[in-house]
Order: C-alpha cells, then structure tokens, then sequence
C-alpha cells in the first residue's frame, strides 16, 4: 500500500486510479483529481512530507 500524499487515502498501487513519476518516485493516488492537484503544486505537498521545516 502507497499513501496518498494529498488527501492520505492508503493506494494499493497495482490498483491506483492515477499515478505520476515525480523526482524519479512515482506517487500513487486515489483519484484524478489528486494528481492534478500534485502536479500543480507538487513542492507543497512534499513539504509537507518532510516535516515542520525547521532550520
């Protein structure tokens, strides 16, 4: 299972309505709509992934 890195939802990849190679990783999500709007603004969600970004 992949994490959807928009909304959270758990993706089974084999099974994943939309996918998108990023930064050589491929991101799973659970819908179209969440990978447009990470392909919009991928740095945003990826902030979010890496923590509170304290220096």
């Amino acid at each position: 299972m992949e994490k959807d890195i928009v909304c959270g939802m758990m993706v089974k990849p084999e099974e994943a309505p939309a996918k998108l190679d990023y930064q050589d990783k491929t991101y799973y999500f659970c819908d179209e709509d969440c990978k447009v709007a990470f392909d919009k603004e991928p740095e945003k969600y990826l902030k979010k992934k890496r923590g509170c970004g304290c220096s």
